[in-house]
Protein backbone atom coordinates (compact mmCIF):
# COMPACT_ATOMS: atom_id res chain seq x y z
CA UNK A 1 0.00 0.00 0.00
CA UNK A 2 1.32 3.65 -0.88
CA UNK A 3 0.56 6.90 0.53
CA UNK A 4 -2.00 7.68 -2.62
CA UNK A 5 -3.93 4.38 -2.22
CA UNK A 6 -4.72 5.72 1.59
CA UNK A 7 -8.51 7.05 1.43
CA UNK A 8 -11.39 6.72 4.90
CA UNK A 9 -13.09 4.11 5.28
CA UNK A 10 -16.74 3.57 3.93
CA UNK A 11 -19.26 5.46 5.82
CA UNK A 12 -16.61 7.32 7.86
CA UNK A 13 -16.87 10.54 5.74
CA UNK A 14 -19.94 12.91 4.97
CA UNK A 15 -20.91 15.54 2.65
CA UNK A 16 -21.77 18.78 4.25
CA UNK A 17 -24.81 19.73 4.26
CA UNK A 18 -25.96 22.55 2.11
CA UNK A 19 -29.20 24.06 4.35
CA UNK A 20 -31.25 27.13 3.01
CA UNK A 21 -31.26 25.72 -0.54
CA UNK A 22 -35.13 25.11 -0.93
CA UNK A 23 -37.99 22.82 0.31
CA UNK A 24 -37.08 19.94 -1.99
CA UNK A 25 -33.65 19.54 -0.53
CA UNK A 26 -35.36 19.01 2.79
CA UNK A 27 -33.32 21.76 4.41
CA UNK A 28 -35.12 24.73 3.09
CA UNK A 29 -36.87 27.45 4.74
CA UNK A 30 -35.83 27.84 8.53
CA UNK A 31 -32.52 25.42 7.37
CA UNK A 32 -33.03 23.59 10.41
CA UNK A 33 -32.90 26.84 13.15
CA UNK A 34 -36.51 26.29 13.98
CA UNK A 35 -38.93 29.37 13.94
CA UNK A 36 -38.17 32.76 15.57
CA UNK A 37 -35.86 33.47 18.55
CA UNK A 38 -32.38 33.94 19.56
CA UNK A 39 -31.00 30.99 17.79
CA UNK A 40 -32.81 31.33 14.70
CA UNK A 41 -30.72 34.50 14.10
CA UNK A 42 -27.40 34.66 12.70
CA UNK A 43 -24.20 35.84 14.72
CA UNK A 44 -26.42 34.79 18.10
CA UNK A 45 -25.43 32.61 20.80
CA UNK A 46 -26.19 35.34 23.78
CA UNK A 47 -23.23 35.94 25.96
CA UNK A 48 -21.63 34.10 28.77
CA UNK A 49 -23.24 36.21 31.15
CA UNK A 50 -26.52 35.35 30.03
CA UNK A 51 -27.65 32.12 31.30
CA UNK A 52 -31.54 31.90 31.35
CA UNK A 53 -31.49 31.66 35.27
CA UNK A 54 -28.50 29.75 35.79
CA UNK A 55 -25.29 31.36 37.27
CA UNK A 56 -23.46 32.38 34.97
CA UNK A 57 -20.01 31.45 33.62
CA UNK A 58 -17.86 33.98 34.76
CA UNK A 59 -19.36 33.37 38.54
CA UNK A 60 -19.25 29.71 38.85
CA UNK A 61 -15.38 30.59 37.64
CA UNK A 62 -14.15 32.99 39.97
CA UNK A 63 -10.05 31.46 39.62
CA UNK A 64 -10.62 32.33 35.84
CA UNK A 65 -10.98 35.89 36.47
CA UNK A 66 -8.01 38.19 36.91
CA UNK A 67 -4.78 40.05 35.63
CA UNK A 68 -1.97 39.18 33.08
CA UNK A 69 0.83 41.53 33.00
CA UNK A 70 1.73 41.75 29.57
CA UNK A 71 5.42 43.67 30.90
CA UNK A 72 6.19 40.18 32.27
CA UNK A 73 10.07 39.92 31.89
CA UNK A 74 10.45 35.77 31.32
CA UNK A 75 14.23 34.64 32.11
CA UNK A 76 16.47 32.52 30.65
CA UNK A 77 17.41 29.99 34.08
CA UNK A 78 20.43 29.02 34.85
CA UNK A 79 21.63 27.34 37.90
CA UNK A 80 25.44 27.58 39.49
CA UNK A 81 26.24 24.10 38.81
CA UNK A 82 25.61 23.74 35.37
CA UNK A 83 28.67 26.49 35.11
CA UNK A 84 30.72 24.40 37.00
CA UNK A 85 31.50 22.87 32.96
CA UNK A 86 33.56 25.76 31.88
CA UNK A 87 37.43 25.84 32.81
CA UNK A 88 38.41 28.25 35.59
CA UNK A 89 38.70 31.87 34.57
CA UNK A 90 36.65 31.41 31.72
CA UNK A 91 34.47 34.74 30.92
CA UNK A 92 30.79 33.38 31.01
CA UNK A 93 28.19 35.90 29.14
CA UNK A 94 24.90 34.81 27.68
CA UNK A 95 26.52 34.48 24.11
CA UNK A 96 28.83 32.05 25.37
CA UNK A 97 25.94 30.05 27.46
CA UNK A 98 23.50 30.32 24.42
CA UNK A 99 26.66 28.73 22.05
CA UNK A 100 26.85 25.83 25.14
CA UNK A 101 22.96 25.64 23.94
CA UNK A 102 21.90 26.25 27.68
CA UNK A 103 20.02 29.12 27.06
CA UNK A 104 17.66 30.65 24.48
CA UNK A 105 20.10 33.58 22.62
CA UNK A 106 16.72 35.69 22.49
CA UNK A 107 15.87 35.97 26.73
CA UNK A 108 17.62 37.91 29.40
CA UNK A 109 19.57 35.54 31.51
CA UNK A 110 19.38 34.90 35.48
CA UNK A 111 21.85 32.97 37.48
CA UNK A 112 20.46 30.99 40.19
CA UNK A 113 22.19 29.77 43.27
CA UNK A 114 21.28 25.80 43.44
CA UNK A 115 24.28 23.60 43.27
CA UNK A 116 27.57 23.60 44.03
CA UNK A 117 30.53 26.14 42.02
CA UNK A 118 34.31 25.39 42.58
CA UNK A 119 35.56 26.61 39.68
CA UNK A 120 36.43 30.92 39.42
CA UNK A 121 34.33 32.33 36.98
CA UNK A 122 33.73 35.80 35.50
CA UNK A 123 29.89 35.68 34.89
CA UNK A 124 28.16 38.31 33.19
CA UNK A 125 24.36 37.91 32.91
CA UNK A 126 21.07 40.35 33.40
CA UNK A 127 20.15 38.81 37.08
CA UNK A 128 21.71 37.07 40.06
CA UNK A 129 19.85 35.86 42.75
CA UNK A 130 21.70 36.24 45.95
CA UNK A 131 22.80 32.91 46.76
CA UNK A 132 24.31 32.60 43.17
CA UNK A 133 26.12 35.68 43.96
CA UNK A 134 27.36 34.27 47.08
CA UNK A 135 28.74 30.99 45.62
CA UNK A 136 30.42 32.57 42.33
CA UNK A 137 32.23 35.16 44.59
CA UNK A 138 33.23 32.15 47.19
CA UNK A 139 34.88 30.41 44.84
CA UNK A 140 36.80 33.15 43.92
CA UNK A 141 35.19 34.11 40.56
CA UNK A 142 33.24 37.86 39.97
CA UNK A 143 29.42 39.06 39.42
CA UNK A 144 28.82 41.77 36.38
CA UNK A 145 25.29 42.76 36.25
CA UNK A 146 24.69 43.54 32.23
CA UNK A 147 21.67 46.25 31.55
CA UNK A 148 18.55 44.78 30.02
Amino acid sequence: MKAHDLKPRPGATHRKKRVGRGISAGQGKTAGRGTKGEGARAGSGGHLYRQGGNLPFFRRLPFKRGFSNFRRVIYAEVNVARLAAFASGTEVTPEVLAHAGMVDPKLPVVILGHGELKVALKVRAHRFSQTARDKIVAAGGSVDVIAA
